[in-house]
């Protein structure tokens, strides 16, 4: 009995371990994959976030602070197929809805931050973290 209740916890810490590496895995994955796209750094981004507010008017998971609801909620960013309505879901195109949100839509409620070039590719790569 006592043989089954040690074999049976060592089966579950191992599934435990499997399903961790293979968490840790696919967030490496991720975070390498949105450095890539973005020459920015994540972490980075993740800080910034408080920093300029974003979190002020939206949801945006692994933030610290407020948890806005006047923007859409940011997770699964990287998955979605357009940006503010209308872009395309480009590197490029979500540095330049972050850095000149009126450029793209005008009548937008999204406020110029005076967010600068690198950290509008730190904020990128953080937001591309989120799968």
């Amino acid at each position: 009995m006592l043989k089954a209740s040690i074999a049976g916890a060592v089966g579950i810490l191992i599934v435990w371990c499997v399903l961790l590496h293979q968490e840790h895995s696919t967030q490496n994955y991720a975070r390498h994959e949105a450095m890539r796209l973005t020459g920015g750094n994540p972490e980075h981004g993740r800080d910034l976030v408080s920093y300029y507010g974003c979190n002020t008017c939206h949801t945006i998971p692994g933030s610290a602070g407020p948890r806005g609801t006047t923007g859409p909620p940011l997770d699964h960013l990287a998955q979605r197929g357009f940006l503010a309505g209308e872009l395309p879901n480009t590197s490029e195109n979500l540095q330049r809805w972050i850095r000149e949100p009126h450029s793209v839509e005008p009548k937008t409620a999204m406020p110029d931050m005076g967010v600068t070039e690198q950290d509008a590719k730190d904020l990128a790569a953080f937001l591309y973290t989120l799968r």
